[in-house]
């Protein structure tokens, strides 16, 4: 600062730089000159190693012999044999400059996963199936629910609740909802994620024997299993829930009336307001077409209060998990 150095010379150095705000070390600095920048360039060391010998503690790095080992491990086995060529610091400097200083051994590789394309045109061809915890007695306490759900009709084909998970249950429940509906082999796919029980040895040994196609989720991809998220959230959200249950029989009963209501009383919006049991029994057809004939009488009698002739709401065509291009709906 031009002002300080100016009244240096009238009041002093240190006056100046109490009147100016301007510390005594950045003054000081200042006079001596620019003694910071880069670094001057290091001289190469008198014992450092030539490029033959670089090029051969390199070339025996990356041979066969030593090339999965860590350099702690060769440069251990060239001394036990006879051999020093460098320090490990120098071995691991060399690496570094060449790009390989990574772990040396043979890693394990983890393919990506395969994102599932799972397509139904009618029920019986597509489930997806889950566990959710229900809240017991007291913190800490839950009770494990199993729901199996048709994803075209949204059906619950099977379900329990037991005190813990056990793939042993899960097996069970599944071969009994397999069996009651008569699926034949190769005619079904069972969707999950990749809870213990649903890539449990257990159940992957059931579905083999049965002819059933397996497939998971994604690891930490929850819209890979939309279906029976969908419907968990249905089931704790409805009015009638309770938050905790005190026994695993209270559990049981209630979950009793909730799957008997949701299957048969519960219109469901992408079914077109029919109950999911209508839409897996097939009886969707004949009920939509009372509601067309309902809603044209109403026309008929009083066709003003309607903009336009009315027509009950569509029935589902397609149903799926991860929309596959128009192609592969179309092949599928």
């Amino acid at each position: 600062m031009a002002a300080c150095d100016q009244l240096v010379a009238l009041v002093g150095t240190t006056r100046a730089c109490a009147l100016t705000g301007r510390s005594k070390a950045t003054h000081y600095r200042a006079l001596a000159g620019p003694v910071h920048g880069p670094r001057r360039p290091r001289g190469t060391p008198s014992n450092a190693l030539d490029p033959a010998e670089r090029a051969q503690v390199l070339a025996l790095l990356r041979s066969a012999a030593y090339r999965d080992l860590a350099v702690a491990q060769v440069w251990a086995m060239l001394l036990d044999d006879g051999v020093y060529l460098c320090s490990q610091s120098t071995m691991h400097r060399l690496l570094r400059q060449a790009g390989e200083n990574r772990d040396r051994r043979r890693q394990r590789t983890h393919p990506a996963k395969t994102k599932p394309h799972l397509v139904a045109r009618a029920p019986l061809q597509v489930w997806s199936w889950d566990i959710t915890k229900l809240a017991g007695p007291a913190r800490g306490v839950y009770y494990d629910c199993y729901v199996v759900i048709d994803i075209f009709s949204r059906y619950v084909v099977g379900w329990t609740v037991a005190a813990a998970e056990d793939s042993e249950i899960a097996k069970e429940l599944i071969a009994d909802a397999i069996a009651r509906h008569g699926i034949q082999r190769h005619q079904l796919t069972l969707h999950a994620d990749r809870g213990t029980s649903m890539t449990s040895k257990t159940v992957a040994q059931l579905l083999e024997d049965l002819g059933v196609t397996r497939t998971h989720s994604r690891p930490h991809v929850s819209d890979d299993n939309p279906y029976i998220e969908a419907h968990f959230k249905t089931l704790k959200y409805c009015p009638a829930w309770p938050g905790h249950f005190d026994t695993l029989a209270e559990a049981r009963d209630w979950c009793e009336q909730f799957f008997d209501y949701y299957n048969h009383i519960h219109r469901h919006r992408a079914l077109g307001l029919h109950t999911p049991a209508s839409v897996h029994y097939d009886t969707a057809v004949e009920i939509r077409a009372q509601r067309a004939r309902t809603l044209d009488a109403a026309y008929a009698a009083n066709p003003s209060r309607f903009a336009g002739r009315p027509t009950p709401p569509k029935l589902p065509v397609v149903a799926w998990i991860n929309e596959p291009e128009e192609a592969l709906i179309q092949n599928a």
